[in-house]
């Protein structure tokens, strides 16, 4: 998709309806602002989000992890609610094909030295009956691709 990107800007957002796309203003705020060049979304600002426990379990480790390697104070690596210049994403060269595509960006991004902004978003969690396909078996390649991108690549 990111080939037919035409605009300066690219929100990265799921196609799930989990995230409300009413929440635009709240992620183009702080660049508007000239306060940020990358900015997330985060279920985990401002009033309580509703999900599965195992699902905010897994996230809750995979934001600490990144925080720890990269040495940043995330709440939400996860979210797939991005916000960046088009030009910053392209030069990111992912690789990734799947779930792993949310620490790709983000480790490439913090070991280029941008300050990821975040802002509260709303979210509404779907589960398995509603199409939810994630388990924690995803969460071993969001492991590895922020270990590779840390220490390797």
């Amino acid at each position: 998709a990111l080939a037919y990107v035409t605009g300066d800007w690219v929100i990265i957002q799921d196609a799930d309806l989990e995230y409300d796309p009413a929440d635009y203003p709240r992620l183009l705020a702080p660049v508007q602002q000239g306060r940020a060049q990358v900015v997330y979304g985060s279920r985990f600002l401002g009033r309580p989000r509703r999900m599965r426990f195992s699902q905010w379990l897994g996230n809750r480790f995979l934001t600490l992890l990144t925080n720890l390697l990269y040495g940043t104070s995330l709440t939400d690596m996860e979210t797939c609610y991005k916000l960046m210049p088009t030009q910053v994403l392209r030069q990111l060269n992912l690789q990734a094909r799947r779930f792993d595509v949310e620490p790709e960006i983000t480790a490439k991004l913090l070991r280029r030295g941008y300050r990821i902004l975040e802002v509260p978003i709303s979210y509404a969690a779907r589960d398995a009956e509603a199409g939810k396909k994630i388990s924690w078996l995803d969460g071993l390649p969001a492991v590895l691709t922020l270990l590779k991108y840390r220490f390797v690549d």
